[in-house]
């Protein structure tokens, strides 16, 4: 009989905070973590908006050895773990190790190590490229580098869907805990891409706001002058357990991972098919596979990347899901706040969608002033809102078509 899959853990570094609770308090007071990009000299760059991880320290989760042999992205990914593993109040015994897999998603591994490495090649030549360039990059050291350091010898891989790798992260591996291939899981998405050749692409494809005199308001999903999204760097990690194994240590449980769907549009390399027909087969696929029906979702984190492609084509797809306008429950994106984190967003709004379970609270779509007539839900504007919460679904698609959907639910302790 398949197991049920808690969430006893959360770890997030973010532009808006770097702990659930800084993260929590900024999502309800509206406090925005983009701003002029200072990582690099954006000077030349069309978008010079960014959401930053502000005063993040590595040496405080790694030697500072090991720091300079880690790629951004990997040591966002080190902290969240340990953040969340202490959280969850749990230390992996060798034979505890055994039975852990670690999946942790990225869009784009260590973007910035390669840019540099090949600067090096550039201008000073073979003999000075780093020993530490490749695995500094690939984009599977997230999971690799965190499974050596905390013991986690069962499956490890990072999963790599675009913007819906973190989600894809979290859903494959609940599902390995519920198919008793593990009891224990390390999952969720890292990204460090604010490099002047990322930045300079995304916009050359024109996905980027270019709202540079105002950029604390410049993401503002859903909107009528929305204008492209705010790219943004961070990790979110989850601690997902079978229910028994939680219980059974006495771990206090946040939530629990009821469903997981997974499509792909087959349309576009870049643009989401426009009625939404991917991502609707995505959500009733999540559906289907918690349960549950469309009258047991509570409140849609949207995938909202106020892009005008993506927020038209979710409002349709989620119409087409709930049948009705009407019928379709409170939505808001939490990237107005914290950019777009690409292939860790998905992990990072799943974990907002614990936290909104828990508080029992909406988190609104902050900067959403004017409203497009394509965009026609309730976005629950610049104002949290209390809700009865038991289901929440969260949306994560990525360039290529993919579409990944995962349902939380409020956690009840059934009877033994």
């Amino acid at each position: 009989m398949p197991r049920s899959v808690v969430v006893t853990g959360l770890g997030l570094v973010t532009p808006i905070g770097h702990d659930p609770e800084s993260v929590w308090k900024s999502l309800l007071e509206g406090r925005s973590g983009t701003s002029l990009l200072t990582r690099v000299d954006a000077s030349d760059l069309p978008s010079r908006v960014a959401g930053e991880v502000r005063s993040f320290e590595p040496e405080q989760f790694l030697p500072p050895k090991e720091a300079r042999r880690t790629d951004r992205f990997i040591q966002f990914a080190v902290a969240a773990t340990r953040q969340a593993l202490e959280g969850a109040a749990l230390e992996l015994t060798p034979e505890l190790g055994d039975r852990t897999a670690v999946l942790i998603g990225s869009a784009l591994g260590g973007v910035e190590t390669f840019e540099a490495g090949v600067e090096t090649l550039r201008t000073r030549g073979a003999a000075r490229v780093s020993p530490f360039l490749i695995p500094m990059f690939l984009a599977d050291m997230a999971s690799g580098y965190v499974a050596i350091l905390q013991g986690a010898r069962g499956p490890n891989f990072a999963t790599l869907s675009a913007c819906a790798s973190g989600a894809t992260a979290i859903g494959e591996a609940a599902r390995m805990i519920r198919d008793g291939r593990v009891d224990l899981a390390i999952a969720g998405g890292s990204e460090a891409p604010l490099t002047r050749t990322v930045i300079a692409g995304f916009a050359a494809l024109q996905a980027l706001s270019r709202r540079n005199d105002e950029p604390a308001t410049a993401s503002r999903p859903f909107d009528r002058t929305r204008d492209g999204f705010v790219i943004a760097e961070g990790a979110a990690v989850l601690v997902l357990e079978a229910e028994d194994h939680a219980r059974e240590r006495g771990a206090r449980i946040l939530a629990e991972v009821l469903g997981y769907g997974t499509t792909a549009d087959a349309y576009h390399i870049v643009q989401p098919c426009a009625d939404g027909a991917g991502a609707t087969a995505a959500m009733r696929a999540a559906l289907e596979d918690a349960g549950i029906t469309t009258a047991d979702i509570d409140y849609v984190n949207a995938h909202g990347t106020g892009t005008p492609l993506n927020d038209s084509a979710e409002t349709l797809a989620l119409k087409r899901l709930f049948g009705s306008r009407s019928a379709v429950p409170p939505v808001s994106s939490t990237k107005a706040l914290t950019g777009h984190l690409l292939g860790a967003a998905g992990a990072l709004e799943a974990a907002i969608c614990v936290l909104a379970l828990q508080h029992q609270v909406i988190p609104p779509t902050w900067h959403l002033r004017e409203p497009d007539p394509e965009c026609d839900l309730d976005y629950v504007p610049n104002e949290p809102r209390e809700a009865s919460l038991r289901c929440v679904m969260t949306n994560a698609f990525g360039f290529g078509g993919h579409n990944a959907v995962l349902i939380f639910g409020r956690y009840h302790a059934r009877a033994n």
